[in-house]
């Protein structure tokens, strides 16, 4: 196994280590059923951002067009928004992952998560690179936003 598919759940907020041993007991073919479950579940704009495409930045290392949107509450609590094409299940279902796994957790939570957390999934081998990159390019610009957001504030 791979270092960064090996590392301690303790490293990764519970909701992510679920997330991640989820794929990791499956099969390669099971993972890619998985992902495209998590396809099906990306959670629906809430109404106020539907008509607010301007709010959401485009996340350029994705081949498909995905579009996210992080909001971070006067608790430092974070929720994520993305929206992705249906045509392109694997990487809607990348965006899911993140807005699912990401939402709710605080923002110093959504900082420490480890950038090569895409690679921990165990897809590697099932997705292409490119695909990957993607994820890591949504997970980046959560970051940013995230950070950004906080200074903001003070």
């Amino acid at each position: 196994m791979p270092l960064s598919e090996s590392t301690p759940s303790e490293a990764l907020h519970p909701a992510l280590a679920e997330i991640r041993d989820d794929f990791l007991e499956l099969t390669q073919k099971d993972r890619l059923q998985l992902l495209l479950e998590f396809s099906n579940e990306l959670p629906d704009l809430p109404e106020h951002y539907r008509d607010h495409p301007d709010l959401f930045e485009k996340v350029t290392e994705c081949q498909s067009p995905v579009f996210i949107f992080v909001e971070v509450d006067a608790d430092r609590v974070v929720h994520m928004y993305a929206t992705a094409p249906a045509e392109a299940p694997t990487t809607r279902g990348f965006a899911s992952i993140l807005a699912q796994g990401l939402s709710g957790l605080t923002a110093d939570e959504v900082l420490a998560v480890p950038d090569d957390f895409p690679q921990m999934l165990g897809l590697t081998q099932a997705v292409s690179p490119l695909r990957i990159r993607g994820m890591t390019g949504m997970l980046g610009r959560t970051k940013r936003q995230i950070r950004e957001k906080l200074a903001l504030t003070g």
